[in-house]
């Protein structure tokens, strides 16, 4: 099983807790009402119930090469019930497994400098505070 393909340009957000509908839904909004360039591919397929990072890892392993993808935001419980709805960043490119966590107002910015390799994934998770959650460059 791999991951999904996102949309050219855009950034894979892939809905791992499937407790509350209305959640799910709060973070989509979220995540559009921040985003005005849609950088974000939405998914919300069952059969990533419960996936944590290391079943984000051996999907991407078994990806043929053309489908692999560079990293994922896993909407998963924490996103689902803390205010911030701080997706889990995944590298699965260059420190595969490698994570942090991205409030939904920092993911325009963090997905559409991704997309384009204007940034490495390391340059924000290097910047996240010591709770594993990136704030902004200015607060390091």
């Amino acid at each position: 099983m791999s991951l999904p393909q996102p949309a050219d340009l855009t950034t894979l957000v892939l809905r791992t807790d499937f407790a509350d509908d209305a959640a799910w839904e709060a973070v989509r909004k979220e995540i559009e009402a921040a985003d005005d360039k849609s950088t974000a591919t939405f998914v919300s397929d069952p059969r990533f119930a419960d996936a944590g990072v290391q079943a984000v890892l051996d999907a991407e392993a078994a990806a043929a090469e053309d489908d692999k993808v560079c990293e994922v935001f896993l909407a998963d419980a924490t996103t689902m019930s803390d205010a911030a709805h701080p997706l889990l960043a995944v590298d699965l490119f260059d420190e595969p497994g490698r994570t942090f966590r991205v409030p939904v107002r920092w993911f325009p910015e963090i997905s559409a400098n991704l997309s384009i390799a204007n940034a490495d994934f390391a340059d924000y998770a290097d910047a996240a505070d010591a709770s594993g959650t990136f704030q902004g460059f200015d607060t390091v």
